[in-house]
């Protein structure tokens, strides 16, 4: 197999055009080839008069070996075309199933792999089914009926259902991981193009199907989901565990725990540093979400406020502000809707989430600076919860117990708005007006501002006065990190940190990914309770 890159086309046109500029790239006959497909896809959009799809094939040829020894351009090169393998199984007896916290992607995808290979694992879910789910949060959107165990944060699919279910991932993955993480999503229901897409992405809409759908698998090869089930305990011995507790009344046996906590598992961090299990506080990144219309955003982006081929445009900014801090749009959600995502009393949390179309009127980001431990209040392990609490109770106070907006214009005067300009807010949830700038750090505000300012001169008006400013954005990636050693496991025995909330991913992918990392580590060291050494 080899791949051939910058297969350049007219966005508009199709695989026929792809293929008529594939034959003449590789200067051989029609007959040569065997088969071709898309491995990737990008759109080149810095010439807006000439808005170009650009490809990555893979082709196998008739004679490759003959090709590849006459062929001198760089980007066409052999590629093994080996895939993602799940390791043999290991030879020690499970004694108890193994147990896994958490249903977001860490967990679920860890669980399914574990679940294939018929070691049949209990997923333990403190929230909702993503059914039940659904309502439970709409209802909080609609009425501010709050459920602590099931919001925007917590029950089946985790923080990440309520997104833009984004699934591209920085991770350097020589493993095949990711690329066994998206077949896996095409397998469950994903439209195939998220194989090859640049930037791909679900959408809250079709993710819920596929949780479910990755929920009723595990179940029908003999594991366990159980929604509203808490882990409550720990029971240790000798270092190892040996018992855990599940609604603070029944306790199970345990000899393999892995934690693929939420980042907002903060009742659960409190209980493990009770256990002494080692963590340690990280950095994040708190600011605001702002919204702007996508026809704007389609303009700067593509040169065009709508294109149905194109779809909804996206962008990604950085800017060092002049203290220092690096100002950046995080979780971009081009034609989404800015979401409550609250999961304390008394606390306000925002997000943003789209649907699989991305064809809201707005677009909204967002706009963050990192925050370190020697920001936070004390030098506790969890030092970083209590940072973020203190910021999203003022910013529960500012809304009045809803979520807090602003213009920009009037953010940086400081004074509260009055009424709404050219940009109308989309959101879910009640939504009142604010002084943000009370809801933030001073050092952060002026960051923001800097960065927002310096933005527009990337994104015409992208400092417009009349931009909305929602708050606030906390929950950008955990505020502690579990430790684990070079097999996967904390100093407590038998438990194994995973995911976004141990502090070892960053979203969807990284996340799920990183759940295939522990399944792997269990598969290597014990053997499928079915009693099945191999899976064909």
């Amino acid at each position: 197999m080899i791949h051939i890159g910058q297969i350049k086309v007219p966005y508009k046109l199709g695989e026929k055009e792809i293929y008529k500029t594939l034959l003449k790239k590789l200067h051989i006959p029609e007959k040569e080839i065997v088969s071709w497909s898309i491995f990737k896809k990008s759109i080149d959009a810095r010439k807006k008069q000439d808005i170009m799809a650009v490809y990555t094939l893979a082709v196998q040829l008739k004679h490759e070996n003959a090709f590849l020894k006459k062929n001198r351009n760089n980007n066409i090169r052999k590629v093994d075309t080996k895939g993602y393998a799940f390791p043999h199984a290991g030879e020690m007896n499970l004694k108890a199933p193994i147990v896994i916290v958490g249903s977001g992607p860490a967990g679920l995808f860890s669980g399914l792999m574990l679940a294939r290979y018929g070691y049949r694992p209990i997923i333990l879910e403190r929230g909702q089914a993503v059914e039940e789910r659904q309502e439970t949060v709409q209802k909080f959107w609609e009425t501010g009926e709050f459920d602590a165990q099931t919001n925007v944060q917590f029950g089946e699919g985790g923080a990440g259902t309520f997104s833009d279910g984004k699934l591209n991932t920085l991770v350097k993955d020589p493993s095949g991981r990711h690329r066994k993480i998206l077949e896996l999503f095409v397998e469950l229901g994903a439209a195939p193009e998220i194989l090859y897409e640049n930037k791909p992405h679900i959408g809250t809409d079709i993710l819920c199907h596929i949780v479910k759908a990755m929920r009723e698998e595990i179940i029908s090869l003999g594991g366990q989901v159980r929604f509203l089930s808490k882990l409550t305990d720990i029971k240790m011995v000798d270092g190892r565990v040996q018992q855990i507790c599940v609604n603070d009344r029944e306790w199970m046996d345990c000899e393999c725990l892995v934690l693929a906590l939420g980042h907002s598992a903060r009742d659960t961090f409190a209980m493990l540093k009770e256990k002494q299990l080692t963590m340690t506080p990280k950095s994040f990144a708190i600011g605001l979400r702002i919204e702007h219309p996508q026809e704007m955003i389609n303009k700067s982006q593509y040169g065009m406020e709508k294109d149905d081929t194109l779809g909804s445009a996206a962008y990604k900014l950085t800017h060092t502000s002049s203290n220092g801090r690096g100002v950046y749009t995080f979780c971009m959600c081009p034609g989404g809707y800015v979401v409550n995502a609250s999961s304390e009393e008394g606390g306000c949390v925002v997000n943003g989430m789209s649907y699989h179309g991305r064809n809201s009127d707005n677009a909204n980001s967002a706009i963050v600076t990192v925050v370190t431990p020697e920001d936070f209040p004390t030098d506790d392990v969890l030092a970083g919860v209590e940072f973020q609490r203190i910021w999203e109770r003022k910013a529960w106070e500012a809304g009045r117990g809803h979520v807090p907006v602003q213009l920009f214009g009037d953010f940086k005067a400081g004074r509260i708005s009055e009424k709404f300009g050219d940009v109308k807010p989309l959101h879910k949830g009640e939504i009142v007006f604010g002084d943000l700038n009370q809801c933030l750090p001073s050092y952060v505000c002026d960051s923001l501002k800097e960065g927002i300012e310096a933005f527009g001169h990337k994104i015409h008006q992208f400092n417009r006065e009349d931009a909305i400013l929602s708050g606030v954005e906390t929950r950008t990636s955990s505020s502690v990190r579990i430790e684990r050693d070079e097999v996967f496991q904390s100093n407590i025995r038998g438990i194994y940190p995973c995911g976004e909330g141990a502090g070892y991913a960053g979203g969807i992918t990284s996340a799920a990914m990183d759940g295939l990392r522990i399944a792997e580590a269990l598969r290597k060291m014990y053997c499928p309770i079915d009693g099945t050494k191999e899976k064909d």
